[in-house]
């Protein structure tokens, strides 16, 4: 068997699921809402998979998706793309990591990562024979300085991974933290694969600056969004890439031998959900920035210490006030004795790393938050 993924341990998302259903707990820890999502969205894949085409699309994605897509960009992040030769469709951003990992990276290339960082990077790096350099990002600003590039940039590096808004910490990084990787990606001639699934999920007026509007990085950025985040549509699993021809098109090739092809009917409604105005995306912004605040507030009140969230649909506690030192014991505690399943930010590190942060969902209905709530306050009195 292949070693990279013989050897990978069960991921902690089925750990605390599994333990989740077996215990009936209430589940914080898995990132999807507890909300349909847009009904005219969902209806418009019913009518499409009904009357419309069931047969293989075409590869790259459906002509009116990929216009959809190149359309949005513009729009609402001022990126010019050519639908064309800029544009493709995946079966999911996890998809579209993997295409551009594998088309990208040859044996013996260094990649930069930024942990904590989505548990996918790293095995699919090393599956496709790169050796992975760490940055590593500690609360409660997760951000990263010149000397932490300094020390992980090499002329061997061929690619970073970079996730901006950043999952699982909610962070969004300002123009000035994103040019900063610019030049560093310039100066090294690195390829920018840009995970940027949380764009439109940023609160508190923050603006999304995606590395494709750097002109330095514009012929060497590989952007790649998530319908599923967009509408909170989670099981969809609808990619959106965007990279300059030379690249796409390699790109491309590797995704052919992994999913070829995504369902014409998801697609047809997500270039539908695409061309919708400004006040939906601002509604949909609004809701989950409630959500955020009202659970925010209920934590602080019962005792945790709140790390400030800016996007997703995450927010961290420190537990270190608690007299906790390990997140993962925190956690299976927490769901096993009191009925609440949480990640421990540590799953999202591969070396170095931090032991006293652990995410929880807030995308969910009041009554499953406050529910949540008052087993969060029992765990809270016996930590203390």
């Amino acid at each position: 068997m292949n070693s990279v993924f013989a050897d990978l341990p069960t991921t902690i998302f089925e750990v605390m699921s599994s333990l989740a259903r077996e215990k009936q707990a209430i589940n914080l820890g898995q990132g999807f809402p507890d909300d349909p999502g847009p009904e005219d969205v969902r209806r418009k894949a019913a009518e499409a998979a009904l009357d419309g085409y069931n047969q293989y699309p075409p590869s790259m994605g459906l002509p009116e998706l990929r216009g959809a897509i190149a359309d949005h960009y513009k729009r609402f992040q001022n990126v010019d793309l050519d639908a064309g030769s800029e544009v493709m469709v995946t079966s999911g951003a996890t998809e579209a990591l993997a295409g551009a990992i594998f088309g990208v990276i040859e044996p013996g290339d260094e990649v930069v990562l930024f942990q904590p960082a989505y548990d996918a990077y790293l095995p699919l790096v090393r599956r496709a024979g790169g050796i992975a350099k760490f940055v590593t990002l500690k609360p409660p600003h997760w951000t990263f300085s010149e000397a932490d590039l300094d020390a992980v940039f090499t002329p061997r590096t061929r690619a970073v991974i970079f996730n901006n808004p950043l999952n699982p910490c909610g962070t969004v990084y300002p123009r000035e933290q994103v040019e900063l990787l610019a030049r560093y990606c310039a100066r090294s001639g690195a390829i920018a694969i840009c995970d940027e699934v949380w764009e439109h999920v940023i609160f508190d007026g923050r603006e999304h600056v995606s590395m494709l509007n750097i002109p330095s990085m514009r012929e060497r950025t590989i952007k790649i969004g998530s319908a599923g985040k967009i509408f909170s549509l989670t099981g969809w699993k609808v990619g959106l890439v965007a990279a300059a021809p030379d690249i796409l098109r390699v790109i491309a090739k590797s995704h052919q031998f992994l999913t070829f092809t995504t369902p014409p009917n998801l697609q047809t409604a997500v270039a539908y959900g695409l061309a919708k105005d400004g006040a939906y995306f601002k509604t949909m912004r609004a809701a989950f920035q409630r959500s955020r605040d009202r659970f925010c507030a209920g934590l602080a009140s019962i005792g945790f210490s709140v790390i400030p969230s800016d996007a997703t649909y995450f927010v961290n506690v420190d537990i270190s006030p608690l007299g906790e030192t390990d997140d993962t014991a925190f956690c299976k505690r927490l769901v096993e004795n009191f009925g609440v399943a949480a990640i421990p930010v540590s799953a999202f590190y591969a070396e170095d790393h931090v032991r006293t942060v652990v995410r929880f969902c807030f995308a969910k209905q009041d009554a499953t938050l406050d529910a949540a709530l008052g087993r969060l306050k029992q765990a809270a009195r016996h930590a203390l």
